[in-house]
């Protein structure tokens, strides 16, 4: 098990960690019915945090921050020199606190994505893993809620007797929205992006060549290039000129807190 605490990239703190570590202290905080807030980043996640001081003061507030991408680890050994032989990507992540969860009996609770998504979502995890308790789900609202929006979506996954929140409302509104309900719910709340796609079926997943290249984002392109070609073609080569000159010291990228933002998004 490995858990070597948190490394600086580009100014947000990421943690040196692995499957089995991340599965344990989310599950012991389930378990505690304590607030603890995880995110699964790729470089676009990074990306967010290095270029808005706002998200990297959120990012850095989380209890546990991933290498979902290939390239994210490839920065933490090039960087810290911490030998990390494995990502934690974000729908492998909640295959196995799925999992986990079935055999402790907790239930979890599925926010975000669509209906049509949501549904499929909860007939494959059932499939998967029969003894899952699936305690409720809700689609995202694609809007800004109201305050009382927010306390009637808090009230309704606390009295679901759920243990455990997957949210899954893409990048970056994913990780705002685990940052400002993870004390109000007092439960874990995990990030994982495009897993609900992925496990429902609804988007297919890059071959695992691919994956362990870390050419995701390649295969992702090829699918989507309307919606993310913007964010790889402008955003890699950016993170690769960055992450390099934080390597040779050209730019330290202060693991600075950021800045506490001043009022909620409010995304449902």
């Amino acid at each position: 098990m490995i858990n070597r605490g948190k490394r600086n990239v580009l100014g947000v703190s990421v943690d040196v960690i692995d499957y089995e570590s991340a599965v344990e202290q989310t599950v012991e905080a389930a378990k505690n019915r304590r607030g603890f807030s995880v995110a699964a980043l790729a470089v676009h996640g990074v990306m967010t945090g290095a270029m808005d001081t706002e998200q990297r003061f959120r990012l850095n507030q989380f209890n546990l921050v991933v290498p979902d991408g290939q390239p994210v680890r490839w920065a933490l050994n090039f960087l810290h020199s911490v030998r990390l032989r494995d990502r934690v990507y974000g729908p492998t992540l909640m295959l196995q606190l799925c999992e986990r969860c079935a055999r402790d009996g907790l239930p979890v609770y599925l926010y975000g994505s669509n209906a049509d998504v949501l549904a499929k979502l909860r007939l494959q995890l059932s499939a998967r893993f029969p003894a899952l308790q699936i305690a409720g789900a809700q689609p995202s609202r694609f809007r800004r809620i109201s305050a009382a929006e927010k306390t009637e979506i808090v009230q309704a996954i606390r009295d679901s007797g759920a243990r455990i929140v997957f949210a899954g409302l893409g990048c970056p509104r994913q990780e705002v929205w685990a940052y400002e309900y993870r004390d109000a719910l007092s439960l874990p709340v995990v990030a994982v992006g495009a897993a609900f796609d992925f496990h429902a079926g609804t988007i297919p997943q890059a071959p695992p060549t691919l994956q362990r290249a870390g050419l995701e984002w390649m295969y992702r392109l090829s699918h989507e290039p309307r919606r993310l070609w913007r964010r790889y073609a402008l955003l890699n080569p950016l993170y690769i000129a960055m992450v390099t000159a934080q390597g040779f010291g050209l730019s330290r990228f202060d693991k600075s807190p950021g800045t506490r933002p001043d009022h909620e998004m409010n995304y449902g």
